[in-house]
């Protein structure tokens, strides 16, 4: 009887919609919910954008900037905020790896640059500052809880769009 009690509580979730929240979170395709994020972005007008965004490059292994001269720092944070949200926490370094990509080296082999730490961070603060991440004690960056309700408000809704 007691070791019943013991498994039972230990199964037991933390809340009441953990699986609905999992699903939800990978149900939907990346590329709809970080369009429908960065719109969204882009129509509160509060995110703060750099000056130089429209010539700096994203990576040393880039040969030019990005076409979208001026949404591309919206979808850059939507898709940072994303990722932050399906993970417990994430650092500057960690999302300089993830944007990477190779570099040109004429005949020799292609190698991992990592991207600009200096997008990535100016990308974080201005979430940070918007209330959608928050520093987390263990080093990184991690979803407030504003910041996981309007992300959840735009998957469900990303969801409802497809359907």
């Amino acid at each position: 009887m007691i070791l019943q009690e013991i498994v039972s509580k230990q199964f037991e979730p933390w809340h009441d919609n953990t699986k609905y929240e999992t699903q939800l979170k990978k149900d939907v395709p990346a590329q709809d919910f970080i369009n429908n994020y960065a719109s969204f972005l882009q129509r509160q007008g509060k995110l703060e954008v750099p000056g130089y965004v429209d010539i700096v490059k994203t990576s040393a292994g880039n040969e030019l900037p990005p076409q979208d001269s001026e949404g591309w720092f919206y979808k850059r944070a939507a898709s940072v905020a994303r990722h932050i949200y399906l993970r417990k926490q994430v650092g500057v370094g960690k999302l300089n790896k993830l944007y990477g990509g190779a570099k040109n080296r004429g005949v020799r082999p292609h190698k991992h640059v990592d991207a600009s730490g200096s997008i990535n961070r100016k990308v974080l603060q201005s979430l940070e500052k918007l209330g959608v991440v928050e520093i987390s004690p263990k080093g990184g960056r991690r979803i407030s809880d504003n910041g996981l309700r309007d992300l959840d408000r735009i998957a469900a809704a990303t969801l409802e769009d497809e359907e």
